[in-house]
């Protein structure tokens, strides 16, 4: 076999030796695919089914992921139909189902985030109940914890982050939890062709969490304007959005440019890819100082504050 990538203790090829039992035969070569920054992606062929298995990094445990959370938001999104098939989930793999389709571009999504919406809704609604929590300012404590256990002094811009979390935090108080993906770049979106359909994968940071976390993340990752953010609000809520709403999602992409940098702090330390992650946490970092720089910052908080999160039009719990 052509590649053998070691992931953990386990080779490419013994992996493959135990998915054969239950999903067939491998047929070909396993074939690299590119784009993730987290883990190793091949395409594969097992029992005649084209499928994409995901060998996961190194110590992805300490970037707050939890595979059984993961696991159980894959099966609820399947059947939902608002991703790939979940064919197996493993320890250190995980396989879907291989769909024929395109990359996403930022601008695309902007265009059908009505149809995005309406997909994170459906999945806010279902009835998962995941095992792990996301909350990202409890997740900058963990993450700071864990960088200063290995010796790592955090950048002045991680403090800066986690005390405007903290901030954020306070103002959005209180709120119900939701089962939410939390990783809404464009690259975890794909243009699936028959039939024609925005699909939602790698839940790897699935946990129960903020609604809107969901929608600020997929905003600010994707530049979208107020325009865009008034379409993905109203599809969203089914309604014209709130001052409230318009205010919550503002400060959630603020929280969502807190948690990328800290990641990318995090991420610095432990992968063992081929990536700059100091940049892209310094890109995060930089981001998030500009939006705290508005004078709309502290109206903002206020507004968010005044109802909190006014969940899908109705009440907060």
């Amino acid at each position: 076999m052509a590649q053998r990538y070691v992931a953990g203790v386990s080779t490419l090829e013994e992996i493959l030796q135990r998915l054969e039992p239950s999903l067939g035969p491998l047929t070909g070569e396993p074939a690299p695919l590119t784009g993730g920054i987290t883990n190793h992606n091949f395409r594969v062929t097992l029992g005649g089914v084209e499928c994409v298995l995901r060998v996961h990094g190194k110590d992805t445990g300490l970037l707050g992921i939890d595979r059984e959370a993961e696991r159980l938001a894959s099966e609820a999104a399947t059947a939902l139909a608002i991703a790939p098939a979940l064919l197996a989930a493993h320890e250190d793999c995980l396989v879907t189902r291989f769909v024929s389709s395109d990359p996403v571009e930022a601008h695309e999504l902007a265009q059908r985030a009505g149809e995005i919406a309406c997909a994170l809704r459906a999945f806010h609604d279902s009835p998962a109940v995941l095992p792990t929590r996301f909350w990202v300012p409890d997740l900058l404590e963990e993450y700071g914890a864990r960088i200063r256990a290995r010796g790592v002094r955090a950048p002045r811009a991680y403090g800066q982050a986690a005390a405007v979390a903290a901030r954020i935090a306070a103002a959005l108080a209180p709120w119900r939890a939701r089962p939410c993906h939390n990783d809404l770049l464009a690259s975890n979106i794909i243009h699936a062709h028959e039939p024609d359909r925005l699909l939602i994968v790698d839940w790897e940071y699935a946990g129960m969490g903020h609604p809107c976390f969901d929608l600020g993340n997929l905003s600010v990752n994707n530049d979208f304007d107020e325009a865009d953010d008034e379409r993905l609000l109203n599809a969203y809520h089914r309604a014209p959005p709130s001052d409230a709403q318009r205010a919550t999602l503002a400060l959630m992409r603020i929280l969502s440019d807190a948690r990328e940098g800290a990641w990318g702090v995090v991420q610095a330390e432990v992968s063992e890819l081929n990536f700059d992650f100091d940049r892209y946490a310094r890109t995060h970092f930089e981001r998030l100082h500009a939006a705290v720089e508005q004078p709309q910052l502290q109206e903002w908080l206020a507004a968010a504050g005044a109802s909190a999160w006014e969940e899908h039009g109705g009440q907060t719990t």
